[in-house]
């Protein structure tokens, strides 16, 4: 990894540009904007690929993985509706770029990863770039109980269903934003849990994760 204190004029720029490059593409949540123009991603790249770290694009990092296209961090990012403050549970850690950016908006992050290279490498990089979420090496499909409930909840890899733990784990008022599918790709699934702790699901079209790792138990 780069150290967290190379961050020149020209990749400030890069990021004004992708900033920009989301807004023309549909992202309108200012928050948002600010943490893709924020977050330096060219810190979670290795120093032989920062020439791709501003592309709209995915890239591959450890243990098989992928750092996840600026655009669908921003998408994802949007369709929670933060406010600040917010507990967001985030199942997926990866490469740790989606954390940085829900911190940036304002969110209290728990997030939890099930390959261990990249538990590692996160949570000593994070912390050196001054981000501080609560970190967990476990099972996603367990959601994290012991600080349940969460405002918000978001699952950055493929699920083939949504786990009953992480709906449970959601506050009345919540939202739940999941990728679901057992394909080549997935439809982006957004959950919401009205007071009364009914569920509604909405769909927002098609995109491409890695597998969710872990228990695929059906409890439902």
């Amino acid at each position: 990894m780069t150290t967290p204190f190379e961050d020149t004029y020209r990749q400030k720029g890069l990021r004004r540009k992708l900033a920009e490059l989301m807004r023309e593409r549909g992202i309108t949540d200012a928050a948002v904007l600010k943490a893709i123009e924020q977050v330096p991603r060219h810190l979670f790249f290795d120093k032989a690929f920062l020439e791709f770290a501003y592309q709209d694009k995915a890239f591959p990092i450890a243990a098989g993985q992928t750092i996840s296209q600026p655009y669908t961090v921003a998408f994802q990012t949007q369709l929670l509706q933060l406010r600040k403050g917010d507990r967001v549970l985030e199942i997926g850690t990866g490469s740790g770029y989606q954390t940085a950016v829900l911190l940036a908006c304002g969110a209290r992050v728990w997030t939890i990863e099930r390959q261990r290279a990249l538990y590692d490498i996160t949570r000593a990089l994070l912390p050196q770039m001054g981000y501080s979420p609560n970190f967990q090496y476990g099972d996603g499909y367990k959601g994290w109980p012991a600080f349940a409930p969460f405002d918000k909840i978001l699952v950055t890899c493929g699920a083939p269903f949504i786990p009953p733990a992480l709906t449970e784990q959601l506050k009345p008022g919540g939202r739940l934003v999941i990728p679901v599918g057992e394909g080549d790709t997935q439809e982006m699934t957004l959950i919401t849990k009205d007071e009364s702790g009914k569920l509604t699901k909405e769909l927002h079209g098609l995109f491409r994760f890695v597998p969710m790792l872990g228990e695929r138990e059906w409890k439902g």
